[in-house]
């Protein structure tokens, strides 16, 4: 194999994995542009002609809700899940790592068992709670639980960080009177920014993906997020209306596509540093 070659394959090889990774967002937006007896039917990736029609139809909405209040309520919980997990997840990061304080093994290695514990097991429960508050059918079952540092994911990420920070600086904090909420917010908060990144683009991610747990707790059209309107939509087109379904699946889609064009890198730092530290 000649230098040239040695030099090519690797391109050549990330390229046809890129075009293959590619290939479902292409056939999504290629088919939200096709006549309506053409999604079924015809296997050509493209339309015989473009039909805008199906974005007109998808713009419109569901049950008289507008695709921008289903983005805007997607939105809205979205952003409120990510500062709620930036906030709660780093506040007990902190005190995992840096604190000194009885039982703190015992209480991590606890919180590290609840990964493996499935999403279903605690749903049950915490409709229960959520029912006897009044607060099923609003957004706060679906925030307020990112504020009490539920996810323990996030809170091993975090943890895993913090450790392999120097503690000199800390120890300066403390020499100059700083507390230990001062210090997490002045030092050990801004040196933590890549897990902090990191946790912000999953959070954000999952949360505007998500369609069980909204499912469960949101009942009013006019509180439907996105991927809720996708489903009521084929509840309420049934067979008849495939070009549209697919235009709102796009729209569903790209702000997730710009969100991770726009942090990719921060994310890339984020998992390498926190795993390479600790």
């Amino acid at each position: 194999m000649n230098i040239a070659t040695k030099r090519w394959l690797p391109h050549t090889i990330s390229a046809v994995a890129l075009l293959v990774l590619l290939y479902p967002l292409v056939w999504l937006l290629a088919t939200s542009l096709k006549p309506a007896d053409e999604v079924m039917t015809s296997l050509d990736l493209w339309p015989s002609h473009l039909e805008w029609s199906n974005y007109t139809t998808a713009l419109d909405g569901v049950s008289g809700v507008t695709v921008t209040q289903l983005l805007g309520n997607t939105l809205l919980i979205a952003g409120g899940a990510v500062l709620g997990n930036v906030l709660s997840c780093s506040l007990a990061a902190y005190a995992f790592a840096r604190l000194r304080f009885r039982m703190s093994k015992v209480m991590f290695a606890f919180m590290v068992a609840t990964l493996m514990l499935p999403h279903h097991v605690v749903l049950i429960p915490q409709y229960i709670i959520f029912n006897r508050l009044g607060l099923v059918d609003s957004f706060w079952p679906l925030i307020l639980p990112k504020f009490l540092a539920t996810e323990a994911f996030f809170v091993f990420l975090i943890v895993q960080f913090m450790r392999g920070l120097p503690r000199e600086l800390e120890e300066s904090a403390r020499i100059d009177g700083c507390g230990p909420f001062r210090t997490y917010w002045s030092i050990t908060l801004p040196l933590a920014r890549p897990a902090l990144i990191t946790t912000a683009i999953f959070t954000f991610i999952w949360t505007w993906n998500d369609f069980f747990t909204q499912m469960i707790y949101l009942f009013a059209p006019e509180k439907y997020t996105i991927t809720l309107a996708l489903s009521s939509y084929v509840d309420q087109a049934s067979t008849s209306a495939y070009g549209p379904m697919f235009a709102m699946s796009v729209i569903s889609v790209l702000p997730i596509v710009l969100f991770f064009f726009v942090f990719q890198r921060y994310l890339v730092q984020g998992m390498a540093t926190s795993g390479l530290k600790g």
